[in-house]
């Protein structure tokens, strides 16, 4: 049964377990009473997760379940019983989220761990009639040692900044932020995978969701973070993809969104991308709407282009996003003795390039085997992986993972 099926079901005294969970594992209740609030297991959650106050997690919400803590709730250090072996990367249901509220020329109220489940909200809300939604992701990996490390969390707080600002929604502070993605992740702490078998993708979402008729910015709005372990976003692994240039249908225009992550971005990608699909290639590139020569981004990751010892991207200009992924692998190739370029890239420069690969939080990187131009095919390394690709994909994920030292201060490591 899914889980969805069985919140409305759900008892106060009981945590919520995906299907895959053995009943066995399903943890006894602990009832929050005056007594407890001050007991020293009590504290240890407050300590734990400083932005969600036990009394806040008693309050009744019409936006979610009561959430009711189990007294192994921060103690358990056993993995979920799952295949960790075959993971994709698809939606897993997992034990917490967290929301803040904020009303329009307001400031966020403080942030709540709740179990996860469903949501209410108004057929009238902001993101569903206008589509006034930002989304971010980013994704926290196990080490040997059992810590856990996010991957510049920063970074994304203030990219959702940004996009706040041009879709006219309130934001959080970088601080929020992050306290409120450290809270998520140690709540499902047991949802991570183990060292080298993937790791917990982080949604957060800022979302207009008060009632709103008119053509205007929503009165309420809803920052919620979910959690989900995956593996590889392409069903072929770290192997080469299959693109094809698409020349009518365009994810972006001057002056539009296209520079922030908007849900819209997303949507509008649909199309082609499955039609693509349908034909055998895994994603599709887009080219500028205005020249309809220079590329610009894949569905949902960005471009580079190597030839010789030169690493092209196309330059940030409003129509690309501004990747996390793409801006660190820039900096990694820099440090490594490659020439990077963030310029006009023209479609015919893929013709004679030595190899191509994306970038993306879900991809990291991946390399590009072949991307088919009006009909006409062109192959890198004989469709392997290249050289390039290869060595910037293993100092990027092995830092991620944190088998190598930082020296870029990237990564936060959580207990």
């Amino acid at each position: 049964m899914e889980r969805s099926a069985v919140l409305a079901g759900l008892q106060p005294n009981q945590l919520l377990c995906p299907s895959r969970r053995h009943p066995s594992t399903q943890l006894p209740s602990f009832p929050f009473t005056d007594k407890t609030r001050s007991s020293p297991f009590s504290l240890k959650l407050q300590k734990q997760f400083p932005l969600a106050s036990l009394g806040a997690l008693r309050e009744a919400s019409p936006f979610r379940p009561d959430a009711v803590l189990s007294e192994t709730y921060s103690e358990t250090s056993e993995l979920a019983d799952i295949d960790w072996d075959n993971l994709g990367f698809s939606f897993l249901p997992t034990d917490y989220m967290y929301t803040m509220k904020c009303a329009r020329g307001g400031e966020f109220s403080k942030g709540e761990l709740q179990r996860f489940g469903n949501i209410e909200m108004s057929p009238s809300a902001g993101v569903l009639n206008y589509g006034q939604g930002l989304f971010e992701g980013l994704k926290a990996y196990r080490k040997q040692d059992g810590s856990i490390l996010l991957f510049r969390p920063e970074e994304n707080a203030q990219r959702m900044r940004l996009g706040a600002e041009r879709m006219c929604m309130p934001s959080l502070t970088v601080e929020q932020f992050v306290e409120a993605v450290k809270a998520t992740v140690l709540a499902n702490k047991r949802w991570v995978p183990p060292p080298g078998k993937g790791s917990l993708y982080i949604r957060p979402l800022l979302m207009g969701s008060g009632a709103v008729l008119g053509l205007a910015p929503a009165p309420e709005y809803t920052f919620l973070i979910y959690v989900s372990p995956v593996g590889n976003y392409f069903k072929e692994g770290v192997a080469p993809i299959h693109l094809v240039v698409e020349h009518e249908l365009h994810r972006a225009t001057p002056g539009g969104t296209g520079g922030v992550k908007t849900i819209g971005n997303y949507a509008a990608v649909l199309k082609a991308q499955s039609a693509a699909k349908a034909k055998g290639y895994s994603d599709v590139l887009y080219l500028d709407c205005v020249n309809k020569k220079y590329l610009e981004e894949v569905s949902s990751c960005n471009i580079f282009v190597v030839k010789d010892n030169v690493i092209s991207t196309p330059a940030i200009k409003g129509t690309i996003l501004p990747g996390i992924t793409r801006k660190s692998i820039i900096d990694v190739a820099r440090s490594l003795g490659f020439q990077v370029e963030e310029r006009h890239v023209a479609v015919d420069e893929l013709l004679d390039a030595d190899e191509v690969f994306c970038t993306g939080t879900a991809v990291v990187v991946s390399p590009v085997g072949s991307i088919t131009y009006k009909g006409r095919r062109v192959s890198y390394r004989d469709g392997g992986i290249g050289v390039v690709s290869q060595q910037l994909y293993s100092v990027l994920t092995r830092l991620q993972m944190g088998l190598i030292e930082d020296k870029m201060d990237w990564t936060v490591e959580l207990r």
